[in-house]
């Protein structure tokens, strides 16, 4: 009986402990939470507020400052400012230069993402590390002065354009364009996700690669069967904050795009500030970010399927 007793108690000091521990951790992951709570949770749901008509409370100052503001006109608010977003004529050219430059810097920045960590996976070697360490030189480069580099080497009296007249050619003027946006982007991007995709390839074990180059697998092969399936969340990790951050970006679209159509990043501060605007920017934000949340959705399902597949669900 004795002995049943010091058991329980064991058992019950191991549930106390366990239960510090867990009280503990929590009281340790409370502070950043709360900062995300009150500095970014909060001003959000403020923002939304606002943008579907609710113009009292900490809204009031903005709402008889700004310019076009609609007011609710029932209990759940309004959203007269959304659809005049859409069908201002300046909105849907910014959306799809938005979206196009995206589209298209984040398959460029993935697909040289991949050329390089499969070369550095498959070949490696002295070359491969130098090519690896170089492609890491924009990481360490602040975006405006990248941005304003790529402006000076492409515009009218650039770099390109005064080399290639030495030999007759006309190089056309990149800046103030859609392209300059997407080599700016990729530029800036490029790094984050080569670091992403080489460490993904990185740990896919050796054994898999010779035992398919064994049986015979040609490499294209293996890397569709093997290494981009065992890479998969790193490849979707890298996209999706790629091109999150391209969506989003202000410097590089500023320094190197058009003044019209701009992109939302660019049109959103114009709005807020040079046309006093403020609702239209609020409304275009959650725009933007709706779109990015649609993206970060496949981040979300590529974590689920492979914590299912490593069963840890």
């Amino acid at each position: 009986m004795a002995t049943t007793n010091t058991v329980v108690t064991k058992e019950g000091f191991a549930e106390i402990k366990s239960a510090k521990l867990s009280t503990l951790g929590f009281f340790m992951a409370l502070p950043p939470v709360l900062v995300i709570i009150f500095f970014v949770g909060v001003p959000i749901f403020i923002a939304f507020i606002f943008s579907i008509g609710y113009t009292s409370g900490p809204n009031r100052v903005i709402s008889i400052i700004g310019q076009d503001i609609y007011t609710k006109n029932s209990w759940w608010g309004t959203a007269d400012a959304y659809l005049a977003a859409f069908r201002d004529p300046r909105f849907i050219p910014d959306f799809t230069l938005t979206m196009v430059v995206t589209f298209v810097s984040t398959f460029v920045v993935l697909l040289m993402a991949m050329g390089m960590g499969l070369y550095q996976r498959i070949q490696g070697g002295k070359v491969a590390s130098i090519l690896s360490m170089l492609s890491l030189v924009p990481l360490f480069v602040p975006v405006v002065i990248a941005a304003y580099a790529v402006a000076q080497f492409y515009n009218g009296v650039g770099f390109m354009r005064t080399f290639m007249s030495q030999f007759g050619i006309e190089f056309p003027i990149i800046t103030a364009t859609q392209n300059a946006i997407i080599i700016g982007t990729i530029w800036t991007s490029l790094p984050f996700a080569i670091l992403m995709i080489t460490s993904g390839l990185q740990s896919v074990p050796n054994a898999l690669i010779e035992t398919a180059q064994d049986a015979g697998a040609s490499f294209m092969r293996i890397v569709r069967t093997i290494l981009i399936p065992l890479a998969f969340v790193p490849i979707v990790i890298a996209g999706t904050f790629t091109a999150i951050g391209i969506m989003g970006s202000f410097t590089v679209p500023v320094f190197l795009g058009p003044n019209q159509p701009a992109m939302l990043g660019v049109e959103i501060s114009n709005f807020f500030t040079a046309y006093n605007r403020p609702q239209q920017s609020i409304v275009m934000a959650f725009i933007i970010f709706t779109a990015a949340s649609g993206i970060a959705v496949l981040y979300i399902w590529a974590n689920i399927r492979s914590a299912k597949q490593s069963g840890r669900i």
